[in-house]
């Protein structure tokens, strides 16, 4: 009887990066790497490729293959299918037949690779019911509702950054109003800041540091972030909710406030309250996600 490979490998790709790791099904990882892209460059995705045939050339071949990416994936995980702007090259890509593949490798939006890294080896392990908010240049997201991840029609389901915070504000790129994402996220940090800061961390640091209009709007993308969160609590009930992406590097600036304000907010019948909690792995949260996506489809 054949034994199955003892590793697979998971891929998340971003904007400048590929990250990928090499792992057990017992969540030891055995290796991890990262590859520098230029998006500009249309035949990118050969990196990828390249990258995991140099992987089963040095490991022997790989039990499975998962990826993560930006935009929205089918929900049955063949492909990315709607990506809007940058790395459109992957848009309907199927990465089964890109990568030469005899079993199926599967897709996950971005977030929501990074949420199942979190939910198997994380800040969440052993929790059914959690979301997770990566708050960087926008602001992701992705939900685990009775121990599944959240999908939806379309497979839009877990994009929480972009819910309406002011109906009266400004578009962001799904459309929506006043959104979460552009209350906090870092594409709108020039604008609400006056041209003063082009990177929150910046923001958050000035007002950590004691000047006062920093600390005026640092308070106020955390109420709205507070708001979020309340929100998003009362229609999932989570035990959990974990903060990612770079922002949360910010920490107790970001936190102490942020769990302040959600004592004012929050719905806790009987005085329960919800965890709010940083990610605990690092930028390859997402790659660890796809690798166990592809382990239970596979193995």
């Amino acid at each position: 009887m054949m034994t199955k490979p003892p590793y697979s490998i998971g891929v998340d790709i971003g904007g400048t990066s590929v990250k990928s790791v090499r792992m057990t099904e017992s969540g030891e990882v055995l290796a991890r790497e990262i590859v520098p892209i230029d998006a500009s460059d249309p035949v990118w995705p050969r990196h990828v490729r390249e990258l995991v045939t140099g992987i089963e050339r040095s490991a022997g071949p790989a039990a499975a293959v998962g990826v993560a990416a930006p935009g929205i994936a089918w929900p049955d995980g063949r492909a990315i299918w709607w990506m809007q702007g940058r790395l459109a090259e992957i848009e309907e890509m199927d990465w089964t037949a890109f990568l030469a593949r005899s079993e199926p490798v599967p897709v996950l939006n971005d977030a929501q690779g990074a949420l199942m890294g979190e939910a198997w080896l994380g800040a969440a392990a052993g929790c059914r019911n959690v979301f997770m908010l990566t708050l960087g240049t926008g602001v992701g997201g992705a939900a685990i509702v009775d121990g599944r991840l959240l999908r939806g029609n379309l497979g839009r389901a877990g994009h929480l950054g972009h819910i309406c915070l002011d109906p009266a504000g400004l578009p962001d790129i799904a459309g929506t109003p006043g959104s979460l994402e552009n209350a906090i996220g870092n594409c709108t940090v020039s604008s609400r800041t006056g041209g003063r800061f082009t990177s929150t961390l910046a923001l958050a640091a000035a007002a950590s540091g004691g000047d006062k209009d920093a600390d005026v709007v640092w308070n106020r993308s955390i109420q709205a972030l507070a708001c979020g969160i309340a929100s998003l609590i009362n229609v999932l009930d989570p035990e959990m909710v974990i903060i990612g992406g770079g922002i949360a590097a910010a920490g107790a600036i970001l936190f102490d406030p942020l769990r302040t304000a959600l004592d004012k907010l929050e719905w806790r019948p009987h005085g329960r309250r919800v965890s709010v909690v940083a990610a605990k792995l690092d930028e390859f949260a997402g790659a660890i996600g796809a690798a166990r996506n592809a382990m239970h489809l596979v193995l």
